[in-house]
């Protein structure tokens, strides 16, 4: 499962007013939606999934309803050719979903934000509840910021990305507090040290921009 989708069908119905891309990594899923034709954002959420007799996911943060969180949500989930089809087992909703990339590379995985230079100093620190998470998968990626004690839900953005000899470069295709945004692109510098990845450039606004992102599973373990 893991790489990124796109949401095709409902019910059978082809999906034509929204773009929903959902990505798989190391465990944990994120989806975005946004309007066709006006990049007006739609919704988001994100959390773990497993396989347990059927298809399950508990979400982290959820815009549409953040009652959701820490609930467990399950499907019955089948392959078929070239798609995955999940059909959640209350209410009757099937959604088809098509894999659109399953490309990996040094940065493919799911991270925690776990340092931040301010003022010229690296100031490291432990995720808990509140946390900000980056997760890249085929040639997408999605951030989130999010409480996931609360339910509190704090910004999204993603799109595509590349990341091939140390740079790495976004191209924002949503983006949850400025739709205006959609359409840039951002440039930086990469590298993975000790199993951390070191991310320096300049934000979007033009500010220098030095932070260490570090694997989930790290500070966040699956629970059985």
């Amino acid at each position: 499962m893991e790489g990124a989708w796109i949401l095709t069908h409902e019910n059978g119905k082809e999906v034509t007013d929204r773009e929903v891309i959902k990505i798989y990594q190391d465990g944990y899923f994120t989806f975005a939606s946004k309007e066709v034709g006006t990049n007006k954002f739609l919704a988001a959420g994100g959390g773990e999934f497993y396989l347990d007799n059927g298809y399950i996911e508990v979400y982290d943060f959820n815009t549409q309803d953040s009652t959701l969180v820490g609930q467990e949500i399950t499907f019955v989930g089948y392959h078929r050719y070239n798609g995955l089809v999940l059909e959640e087992m209350e209410g009757g909703v099937e959604k088809t979903w098509q894999r659109i990339s399953t490309n990996k590379n040094d940065l493919s995985g799911n991270w925690v934000i776990t340092g931040r230079q301010r003022n010229g100093e690296l100031k490291q620190n432990t995720p808990g509840a509140r946390r900000t998470i980056k997760i890249l998968a085929g040639d997408r990626f999605q951030w989130a910021a999010f409480n996931s004690d609360t339910g509190e839900f704090f910004g999204t953005g993603g799109g595509t990305y590349t990341a091939e000899d140390g740079k790495y470069t976004e191209n924002i295709e949503f983006f949850s507090r400025d739709d205006s945004r959609v359409g840039a692109s951002l440039e930086f510098d990469y590298e993975v040290k000790d199993g951390e990845w070191h991310h320096r450039g300049k934000s979007s606004k033009g500010d220098p921009i030095y932070e260490v992102w570090s694997p989930y599973r790290q500070y966040f373990e699956k629970e059985d």
